[in-house]
């Protein structure tokens, strides 16, 4: 790769459009990096900056370097990520795609210390509430809260199951009656989680009753830290997971109902594309996150 490290240099110099910052986040020398651009220059035959004392700028066909180099230096980074991770387990780039709420609340302390652990690995965590296309979206494993999954196109792996609650804050009830029974509620105090916009459908369950609520669609959104404010803010009822509502339940912010009614649980799933065998660098975050998340019932 040692051919590429003038384009990786020059890259630098036109990102940072400087040569002093680009030799400190490269951690090489000024002289170094000024001499790779300059011998770059010279094979190419063309002017890439215009050097001032005050500032660095790209000239025309250093522009045109950058916007051809750059997609091909970032495509030759991913395949050697891959061919990497493909053969070794604690050395490369690992690309996890995870829900926002989950991300936030739980892994921040999972990834410090799994780098911990694995101070070889480089992560590239993304995080969206939106159930990603792994294939498209070109991610080496996919954590998910959802129901069971269907999706045939991939392969996944159950880790636990994630219980949910029906919260409110006690304010809500200085208004409305408190819920005894589930046709108690009031549809238009139901906030919907939905990636789609559409009225969410509540499922309960005491013994041999059967329940389910419509919501009215009065607040919709597909993020439940979203929703869980405003019920804490008086505004509704909501069906959250518990990692999402535990605390504010300690502290009293809301309050579960219908504690004697069952909810389906979801799942906490690791969702992979479809390999034929678990890339060494993806088994290793796999294992790590079973564990990490089965110690003590983190969920």
């Amino acid at each position: 790769m040692d051919d590429l490290k003038p384009i990786r240099i020059f890259l630098a110099v036109a990102e940072h459009l400087s040569f002093a910052q680009a030799a400190r986040a490269l951690r090489m020398t000024p002289a170094t990096v000024t001499r790779s651009v300059a011998q770059l220059e010279q094979m190419l035959g063309q002017q890439l900056f215009v050097r001032t004392t005050r500032q660095v700028s790209l000239t025309a066909a250093g522009a045109r370097v950058a916007a051809r180099f750059t997609p091909l230096m970032q495509e030759i980074g991913r395949a050697t990520d891959e061919i990497i991770g493909a053969s070794r387990p604690d050395l490369g780039r690992l690309r996890i795609n995870a829900p926002l709420s989950l991300g936030v609340r739980v892994l921040p302390d999972l990834i410090q210390s799994f780098r911990l652990a694995y101070p070889r690995i480089d992560l590239q965590v993304h995080l969206t509430d939106v159930l990603v296309d792994i294939i498209a979206e070109d991610c080496d494993l996919a954590i998910r809260v959802s129901r069971p999954p269907r999706d045939k196109s991939t392969i996944w792996q159950k880790i636990c199951e994630v219980p949910r609650y029906l919260v409110a804050a006690p304010a809500l009830f200085d208004h409305v009656p408190l819920p005894r029974q589930p046709e108690d509620i009031d549809p238009r105090l139901m906030l919907s989680y939905s990636d789609a916009g559409e009225p969410e459908l509540w499922e309960l369950s005491h013994g041999a009753q059967r329940r389910v609520l419509k919501s009215a669609g009065v607040v919709t959104s597909n993020n439940g830290d979203f929703l869980y404010g405003v019920a804490r803010a008086g505004g509704g009822i909501c069906l959250l997971p518990d990692f999402l509502v535990q605390d504010g339940l300690a502290r009293g912010e809301v309050t579960r109902l219908l504690p004697d009614w069952d909810l389906p649980s979801l799942w906490l799933t690791l969702f992979y594309p479809p390999y034929d065998t678990l890339p060494p660098l993806v088994a290793t975050f796999a294992e790590f996150f079973e564990d990490y998340m089965t110690d003590q019932d983190r969920l």
